[in-house]
């Protein structure tokens, strides 16, 4: 297991960017795991919105896929997710997660064993 902290949540102007982190830390770096972020809003199931796997794979959701990139810092074990053309329908409480598994990157919840405390986004 590790610790995972978010920031960079805030709000934005529809088309405006905003950057995402994720601070990892415990015995194994992300490198060794499976990140994705996932987001939520109020009565509605959490979704999966990007991840990046060990070797560096990515997947997208469809509905951020040419807008999000999802990377990692490995020197500072952090993750990020970078939003670009920021949408209102993109507002949602942003969370990242890890996963010990290579098939992380269908972004199935239950696969996610360490979560963050979220972070929030709005675009309006």
């Amino acid at each position: 297991h590790v610790q995972l902290v978010e920031s960079g949540g805030g709000l934005v102007q529809p088309g405006g960017s905003l950057r995402l982190s994720c601070a990892a830390s415990g015995r194994y770096t992300i490198q060794n795991y499976c990140m994705a972020w996932f987001r939520q809003v109020p009565g509605k199931e959490r979704e999966g919105v990007a991840a990046i796997d060990s070797d560096g794979s990515t997947s997208y959701a469809d509905s951020v896929k040419g807008r999000f990139t999802i990377s990692v810092d490995k020197a500072k074990n952090t993750l990020y997710l970078q939003m670009n053309s920021l949408k209102p329908e993109d507002t949602a409480m942003y969370y990242c997660a890890s996963a010990r598994t290579s098939a992380c990157l269908i972004m199935t919840i239950s696969r996610y064993q360490d979560w963050g405390q979220g972070t929030q986004v709005t675009v309006s």
